[in-house]
């Protein structure tokens, strides 16, 4: 029997995102390791620039899965919208965005706790919907889209985006190669629901897609113990006790059995933009 996928597990999603901590170490870990690739915050910016008829003048702008707010803040600090809504399912990742947004001057910006599979917000009520690292949580990511659809005026505009399907793979060769779980490079992606080769796709159901961008971001990590701050993060794989959560005893095990030696790995992101058409009354 196949191990359900942590991402699309109802009963792991207290364990993953229940504490701001772990989300920030990951992003933290991550973001120290990054050697490429531009800032997702920047490129949704500067899509909506770009793509919006209006970017100047944006009234509501609805960020989904908004997290710890870190796209939210992005947006209010440099589109100026007059208003932006952070939508998450996590109370602990909602309070430390709030905690976040108050170093905003005159901030607009308010953060809800809801499911995305329903958005609280009226017909035709937003101009731009973010959805970012979030639509592989859903088993259902095209009904997702077809709420952002919903939710979006006439001209409104929705940037999704999501990973590729082998996203850090070399992370995957690296926990089987030191025995910390044989399978770790058999396992099934944890972006399975919503990735970079049927993102796309998934939209044009419910948008119009009018722009795809690819960007292949590349990360070098110190050594063990800067990879095992994010691994001590990712639930993908099946680690001895004691090891999942704990970045010291994943840096030891792994100074145990590989050489230490700085680590690359890599990502794709893919961003998709849409404009609504009719596909979600069908």
């Amino acid at each position: 029997m196949n191990e359900p996928n942590p991402f699309l597990d109802p009963a792991r999603q207290q364990e993953l995102y229940g504490h701001a901590a772990r989300l920030a170490g990951r992003t933290s870990a991550l973001m120290r390791a990054k050697t490429s690739g531009h800032p997702v915050p920047a490129t949704i910016v500067s899509l909506l620039r770009t793509h919006h008829a209006h970017p100047d003048r944006l009234g509501v702008v609805l960020d989904i899965g908004c997290g710890r707010g870190t796209s939210s803040l992005a947006i209010a600090e440099q589109l100026r919208p007059q208003r932006v809504i952070g939508l998450d399912a996590a109370h602990a990742l909602l309070a430390q965005a709030r905690k976040r947004a108050r170093s905003l001057p005159d901030s607009t910006i308010d953060f809800v706790e809801g499911d995305f599979h329903d958005l609280p917000l009226p017909a035709g009520s937003c101009d731009v919907a973010v959805a970012a690292f979030c639509l592989y949580h859903s088993p259902q990511p095209k009904h997702v889209i077809a709420q952002i659809a919903r939710v979006l005026a006439p001209e409104g505009l929705a940037v999704l985006v999501s990973k590729g399907l082998d996203s850090y793979r070399e992370m995957d060769q690296l926990v089987a190669s030191a025995g910390l779980d044989a399978r770790a490079d058999q396992r099934e992606s944890l972006y399975i629901a919503a990735h970079s080769g049927n993102l796309a796709d998934l939209a044009a159901a419910s948008l119009d897609v009018i722009a795809v961008l690819d960007e292949e971001h590349a990360f070098t990590f110190d050594g063990h113990d800067h990879v095992a701050q994010y691994l001590a993060t990712s639930p993908k794989y099946d680690l001895a006790p004691g090891l999942y959560g704990n970045p010291g005893a994943l840096a030891a095990a792994l100074h145990e059995r590989l050489p230490d030696q700085p680590f690359t790995t890599r990502s794709r992101i893919t961003f998709v933009v849409g404009r609504p058409n009719d596909g979600w009354l069908r």
